[in-house]
C-alpha cells in the first residue's frame, strides 16, 4: 500500500445481506453523488460472477454492473474496476477472467485453490485505483455471511480486511425479513468484521416511513450500528442488470409490435434487449422454462455462455418447431452472438471450451457454421446496420466463435474499419450479428423496428434514458442518506461538506485534506 495515503480514509465497501439487495445501484448512486461534488471517484468490485459483461476501453472484459458504475462516475470502463470475473458455463464450472482476459474454465474446487492467485490480481488493481483516485467505492458479492465461502474470501470481508476499509451493509426490505437479514448477517461475522460494519442501509422501501421507525430504533439498539438511510422503491428504474433478467412490468398505453426473447439457462448479456423492452410501442415478453413462444412479430435469440447446451435446452422446450412456424407465417428472427451461432448448420467445440468436446447440429436457418476458439474476441465497435437508410450502430463484441459460410455474403453490419459482421437470410426474415448493444443507438433501434414491421417507429434514446435514471437514483439516494454520519465514515478528514452544502444553492465539491 502507498506509504503516504490512508486507504481507510478514502474508501467504502458496500456489502449486501443477499444477492440483488441493492449493492450495485447503491455504489452507482454514490459514484454519481460524489462525482457531482467534485470527488475523483472510481467503482471497484474485486470478484464478480455474472453473464452480463462489457468491453473496456483498455480492451478487456468486466461485469456489466461495473461498466454502469463507471458511467455513473463519468469514467470509461477499465479492467481494474473488476479484476476477477467468473462466467458460469454449467452449475459447477465457470470461465475465469483475470484482468479482462479469459484464462481457463475451472470447477468450484479448482477455483477455490486458484483464489490465492486471483487475490493478487485483486490487490494489484486495488493499489492502482487507490493511487489514482480520491475515493474508491467497492461492491461486495452475494453475502459476507456465506460460511462455506469464508475461507480465502476475496469478494467480501476477506478483501475488506486485506484492504482495511469500512463497510456498510444493505438489505432489501421488499423481499421481507429485513431485520433478520441484517441482524443475522452481522451475528455471523467475526468480531473484527463486525467492527468494520459502520452502518446499515435499507433498500426498496415503499409505504409510510413512520410505520418503520420503531423497527429502525430496535435495530440500532440491538446492534449498536446506525441506520444510514432508507432508500425508496423507484418504479421503472432502467439500469443495466448485473445478472438477473429484468422482469418488472412496464406499463404501456399503446403498442404496435409484439417481441419475445428466449431466456435459456446460460443466457448472457440479456441487457441487450433493454431498449426493446422499454420502447413505448413494443409489447415485449421473455419466454422462460416451461413457457411457449406466443404469436409475435419478432423473436430474439440473445447471447449464450454455453451455446450447445442452451440450444439443446431450446429444442427440449419445443422452441425449434415454434421458430420454424413463426418464419413460415412471415415473422422476423434476430440472433445475437450465441443466438447467431445457433442459427447456422453446425456448432463445433472440439476443445470443449463450453462443455463436452464435439459438434452439434444448429437450427440450420443460415448457411454457416461456427467453431469455438480459445482466443476470445473483445472489441468496441461502430458501423452501420445493413438495413434501409444504413442506421448507425455502436456496440461491442465478446465471443469465442469464428463463423464462416455463404450466409456471411449478406452481412448484417459493416463496421467503421471495413469488417463485415453477421448475416441476413435471402428472404429478409432473419438478421444475425455478433454485435452486442445492437439496439442501443436510437437510429439502430428505429431501423430494426421498421425492419420488423413497425411503420415510422418512435425514436427513443436508450443512453439518455439510462443517464436520466442514474440522476434520479442519485437524487433519491442523496436525499435518503444521513450524510452527517456517512461523510465521516467515507472520508474521516472531510471538511464539513454537508454544513457548507446547506448554505449553498447547489452541490459543492467535497474538500479532501
Amino acid at each position: 500500500m502507498g506509504e503516504n495515503k490512508s486507504l481507510a480514509a478514502r474508501a467504502l465497501m458496500v456489502q449486501g445481506c443477499t444477492s440483488d439487495a441493492g449493492k450495485t445501484t447503491l455504489v452507482a448512486a454514490l459514484c454519481r453523488i460524489l462525482k457531482r461534488r467534485g470527488v475523483h471517484v472510481a467503482p471497484f468490485k474485486p470478484q464478480n460472477m455474472a453473464l452480463n459483461s462489457a468491453v473496456t476501453a483498455d480492451g478487456g472484459e468486466i461485469g456489466r454492473a461495473q461498466a454502469l458504475q463507471a458511467l455513473a462516475a463519468v469514467l470509461p470502463p477499465r479492467i481494474d474496476f473488476n479484476p476477477v470475473l467468473l462466467k458460469p458455463t454449467t452449475d459447477q464450472r465457470a470461465q475465469v477472467i483475470i484482468h479482462g482476459k479469459a484464462l481457463d474454465t475451472l470447477n468450484a474446487r479448482d477455483y477455490h485453490e486458484y483464489k490465492r492467485v486471483a487475490m493478487q490480481a485483486v490487490m494489484d488493481s486495488w493499489q492502482r485505483l487507490s493511487d489514482e483516485f480520491d475515493c474508491v467505492l467497492v461492491e461486495g458479492a452475494g453475502s459476507p455471511a456465506e460460511i462455506n465461502l469464508r475461507d480465502r474470501d476475496i469478494a467480501n470481508m476477506g478483501f475488506a480486511e486485506a484492504a482495511d476499509i469500512p463497510v456498510i451493509l444493505v438489505a432489501d426490505i421488499d423481499r421481507g425479513g429485513v431485520f433478520a437479514h441484517l441482524v443475522g448477517t452481522l451475528d455471523l461475522l467475526s468480531e473484527s468484521e463486525q467492527a468494520r460494519i459502520k452502518g446499515f442501509v435499507i433498500n426498496r422501501f415503499r409505504g409510510d416511513i413512520g410505520l418503520l421507525e420503531s423497527g429502525l430504533d430496535w435495530l440500532e439498539q440491538r446492534t449498536g450500528k446506525p441506520v444510514l438511510g432508507v432508500l425508496p422503491y423507484l418504479q421503472g428504474l432502467m439500469l443495466d442488470a448485473e445478472d438477473a433478467v429484468a422482469t418488472e412490468t412496464i406499463e404501456k398505453t399503446s403498442t404496435r409490435l409484439k417481441v419475445v426473447a428466449v431466456v435459456y439457462p446460460r443466457c448472457s448479456n440479456h441487457n441487450d434487449l433493454d431498449p426493446l423492452r422499454l420502447h413505448p410501442e413494443v409489447d415485449f415478453d421473455w419466454v422462460g422454462p416451461g413457457q411457449s413462444i406466443p404469436d409475435c412479430d419478432l423473436i430474439v435469440l440473445p447471447g449464450s455462455k454455453a451455446v450447445q447446451a442452451d440450444l439443446r435446452w431450446l429444442r427440449e422446450q419445443g422452441h425449434e418447431a415454434a421458430i420454424q412456424r413463426h418464419l413460415r407465417y412471415g415473422g422476423k428472427l434476430i440472433g445475437i452472438c450465441g443466438g447467431f451461432q445457433m442459427l447456422g448448420r453446425e456448432l463445433h467445440d472440439n476443445l470443449g471450451l463450453e462443455g463436452a468436446p464435439g459438434s452439434r447440429p444448429g437450427l440450420g436457418l443460415l448457411d454457416c457454421e461456427t467453431s469455438l476458439e480459445p482466443e476470445k474476441q473483445l472489441r468496441n465497435v461502430t458501423g452501420q446496420l445493413q438495413l434501409p437508410n444504413s442506421p448507425a450502430i455502436k456496440g461491442y463484441e465478446i465471443h469465442m466463435g469464428a463463423t464462416c459460410g455463404a450466409a456471411l455474403n449478406r452481412p448484417a453490419v459493416i463496421f467503421a474499419d471495413g469488417r463485415q459482421d453477421g448475416a441476413q437470410s435471402a428472404d429478409g426474415q432473419i438478421f444475425a450479428s455478433y454485435c452486442h448493444g445492437l439496439f442501443d443507438h436510437p437510429q439502430a433501434l428505429s431501423g430494426v423496428l421498421a425492419w420488423a414491421g413497425m411503420a415510422s417507429p418512435l425514436t427513443t434514446d436508450f443512453a439518455l434514458r439510462r443517464e436520466a435514471d442514474i440522476e434520479r437514483l442519485a437524487d433519491a439516494t442523496e436525499a435518503a442518506l444521513d450524510w452527517a454520519v456517512l461523510d465521516k465514515i467515507l472520508v474521516p478528514e472531510i471538511k464539513t461538506a454537508t454544513d457548507k452544502a446547506a448554505k449553498a444553492s447547489k452541490p459543492i465539491p467535497i474538500e479532501l485534506s
